[in-house]
């Protein structure tokens, strides 16, 4: 039986995560990098694809848990009939030729507590048992280009799955265990001193969320918002992982399982608005240089998502050996939907560029000559069916969304001539701004529905046009975004949450999803934009309700079973947590964002 989404904690170091449950156990561990093959697979399959367990060996009669402060350093706490033990876990900065450690500390806080450890390795997702030699408090593995090393305070025990150990823990006493991935080319590393990490570890981040808010109401989910964030970016390229995992289901026991490991296009200006309004620049002008190098190349061959360091192939394949989580099947590796076309990434590049010189970004000498370039492109093919946002494999269609996309990225020119003095073709480009707006508002309102639905011709709505307002397509007061408001309040809601859309087929997957916490998100920002902040702030609430015991939020929540469902933790969602708490201020995001000019981002920032 699979433990629920909600019961685990991230740990990670910028580069890597780990997946820590409630009872102890890393279940899903991958190192050196975020897209690197787990080895403790437990998550997306069972006992036999890896996990490393650190507990009391017999009965707790509760458990509770924490972050230090703003940090990723993760504190367990069991109370057990002997006493009471707390277990530290963390990733401290990585070393140098993918060094990467894991380090778990147990702490004796009263009483006298039996423990139990058990690390079963299996690399490449749980597909390959390492080669295991034990001596006394040391293990050493390794298979192919992998090695890994247990350093213990305490004997260890070969098993046919792995090692164990028992030992016991007594108040104010401590022991620590650090597991060493590193090349199985290279000399066994140094060990670490776990006491001497963590308090490096802790330091480092308490100097990063110096900057964060202390007050109001939303500040602590900021705060927990921003540092997920922030842990979730790849510090050496700068790209931002969209989550930590793959495959965890959008519906219990359904095949809508994806790879969300990579680096989303569509999420650049959410995530430059985030980071940048928190005062995050250097994290924000990383976001948007690596952007710049990703789609750096022909413009018709801008891909939706790119690896972490810009990797184009991102090629899919199913783990046939693991049973999915909650028996979802397939496991899948890689996303193919990198292959799709999606118009309306044109408009999310376009407008990052475009904040990024309105947060006072130095110009790429490139980066201009791109966009030009991104733009002639668009110009042929801005009404071209595509695949839509939400990466439908059910064939192209002419989506609304994406058309207004295309209306935001020549916005976006038009603007960078007029607020920055760039030079391009404006007056073609005002014309093309024209064309689009005329098009998309005639054929996309749909008079009947009383509302923008999801293609031309169609009756199906589609959260993604709550963004209309939020981009600058229309005004948020503009009646038919009103009516297309109350239109997904109608038929969108369930449960007090937001659907993508109704999945009936169309989309070329068979059953459901849960309700989609970013479109919840949007709903409440058009609630902020359009001066009903009593009913932002309710949604919001609703949302952040949602969140596990540390803070997380996955992709999606499931209404029915009140289970949180999708990829966790959900880049987009903590993002969507950052940006609606700043729209319910006087100025926030979405308010800026619409105007679009060259000194809107700056009055947000002087707000600060």
């Amino acid at each position: 039986m699979s433990a629920p989404i909600e019961d685990y904690a991230l740990i990670g170091n910028t580069h890597g995560a780990a997946l820590v449950s409630r009872a102890g156990a890393i279940d899903w561990l991958s190192v050196p990098t975020f897209s690197s093959p787990a080895c403790c697979a437990r998550l997306l399959g069972d006992e036999r694809n890896g996990y490393f367990l650190i507990a009391p060996a017999g009965p707790t009669k509760a458990v509770t848990r924490r972050y230090w402060g703003d940090s990723l350093i993760l504190e367990t706490r069991f109370e057990c009939e002997e006493g009471e033990v707390e277990l530290i876990d963390f990733l401290p900065s990585p070393r140098a030729n993918g060094i990467t450690d894991t380090v778990r500390i147990v702490r004796g806080r009263s009483g006298h507590v039996p423990m139990h450890l058990t690390l079963n390795l299996m690399l490449e997702y749980g597909s390959v048992r390492p080669w295991v030699q034990v001596e006394g408090p040391h293990m050493h593995a390794f298979a192919g280009s992998e090695a890994f090393f247990l350093y213990a305070p305490v004997p260890l025990a070969h098993t046919p799955a792995g090692v164990e150990a028992h030992f016991a823990v007594s108040a104010h006493a401590s022991a620590a265990f650090v597991l060493t991935r590193a090349p199985a080319t290279r000399p066994e590393p140094a060990r670490r001193d776990a006491q001497a990490e963590l308090t490096k570890t802790e330091a480092y981040w308490a100097r990063w969320t110096k900057r964060l808010p202390r007050s109001g109401p939303y500040a602590p989910a900021v705060r927990r918002s921003a540092v997920t964030l922030k842990a979730l970016t790849y510090s050496p390229s700068g790209g931002i992982c969209a989550a930590a995992t793959t495959s965890l289901p959008e519906s219990l026991g359904g095949p809508r399982n994806w790879d969300y490991r990579f680096c989303w296009l569509r999420d650049a200006t959410f995530t430059l608005y985030a980071l940048g309004i928190a005062g995050f620049r250097k994290e924000a002008r990383a976001w948007r240089d690596w952007l710049c190098r990703a789609i750096a190349g022909e413009p018709e061959k801008i891909q939706i998502m790119y690896g972490l360091e810009g990797e184009r192939t991102l090629s899919e394949r199913e783990a046939s050996w693991l049973s999915g989580y909650a028996d979802s099947r397939p496991v899948r590796l890689g996303n193919a939907a990198y292959q799709q076309c999606q118009i309306d990434i044109y408009g999310e590049v376009m407008d990052a560029f475009h904040l990024g010189r309105s947060q006072g970004f130095a110009e790429d000498r490139d980066s201009w000559d791109i966009q030009c370039a991104l733009m002639e492109f668009l110009e042929g093919h801005w009404s071209d069916p595509d695949a839509g946002l939400w990466e439908a494999r059910s064939g192209n269609r002419q989506h609304v969304f994406s058309q207004a996309m295309a209306w935001v990225a020549a916005d976006r020119a038009v603007k960078a001539v007029e607020c920055f003095e760039l030079t391009g073709p404006v007056d073609r480009w005002r014309a093309l701004r024209h064309a689009i707006r005329e098009r998309v508002c005639e054929n996309g309102y749909n008079t009947k529905k009383q509302a923008f639905t999801q293609t031309y011709g169609s009756d199906t709505l589609d959260a993604s046009l709550l963004l209309l307002p939020l981009v600058g397509f229309l005004p948020p007061q503009d009646e038919r975004v009103v009516n297309t408001v109350r239109a997904i309040e109608r038929e969108l809601l369930s449960g007090g949450f937001v659907m993508r859309y109704e999945t009936d087929g169309q989309d070329g997957l068979p059953g459901g999803e849960g309700t989609f916490l970013a479109c919840s998100l949007w709903l409440a920002d058009n609630y902020a934009v359009m001066g009903n902040t009593d009913k932002a702030r309710a949604l919001l609430d609703r949302v952040l309700g949602v969140a596990n015991d540390v803070g997380l939020l996955a992709e999606e929540y499931d209404t029915t079973h009140r289970r949180m469902v999708g990829n966790f933790p959900q880049a987009f969602s903590h993002v969507g947590v950052m940006n609606t708490a700043r729209n319910l201020s006087a100025q926030g995001p979405a308010q800026h964002r619409a105007r679009a000019d060259g000194g809107a981002f700056k009055e947000a920032l002087d707000q600060l």
